[in-house]
């Protein structure tokens, strides 16, 4: 199985991205991941909530493929702990996926379109992070997600 997050906009806080990129190449010694960024949109001071969000809609869909399994990032997403996420992946591995798919959508959620194409949402809290922080933040779940599942000693319970 492959893993890519997709997110929108670029990570401009070096110690931010020194860390994703930390644990991006731990998390490649488990899984074939990708982290694919969308740029910012133009203009968005001439767009409402709405227009932008299905404008940000339309560049998230044309990254998934029509096999992919697409899982949103989600404020109103299904609450894992790390062990349950694990436990998720392991279901996800073991059900013959070969593309799964996460989104970090933009500054207002995703479009109706967006909602209607996922097979899923998860949460990460029910806190707001930055956007920049919920990338690390995801990749390392990842990386502990994996970590669990091999029963190395990252995880402690």
């Amino acid at each position: 199985m492959n893993i890519k997050l997709i997110a929108i906009g670029k990570t401009d806080n070096k110690a931010l991205q020194t860390l994703i990129d930390d644990y991006t190449k731990r998390l490649s010694f488990y899984i074939k991941f990708e982290l694919e960024i969308i740029p910012d949109i133009k203009n968005v001071k001439n767009l409402s909530e709405n227009q932008q969000k299905e404008k940000e809609g339309e560049l998230i869909l044309s990254k998934i493929g029509s096999s992919d399994q697409l899982i949103l990032l989600d404020e109103n997403g299904k609450n894992f702990s790390s062990v349950g996420f694990s436990e998720e992946l392991q279901k996800k591995m073991n059900s013959g996926i070969k593309t799964l798919v996460f989104v970090i959508g933009g500054p207002y959620g995703f479009s109706e379109t967006v909602y209607a194409k996922a097979q899923g949402k998860i949460s990460l809290s029910k806190m707001t992070f930055s956007h920049q922080m919920v990338r690390l933040f995801f990749i390392e779940q990842l990386y502990r997600g994996f970590t669990i599942l091999r029963n190395e000693p990252y995880h402690h319970q």
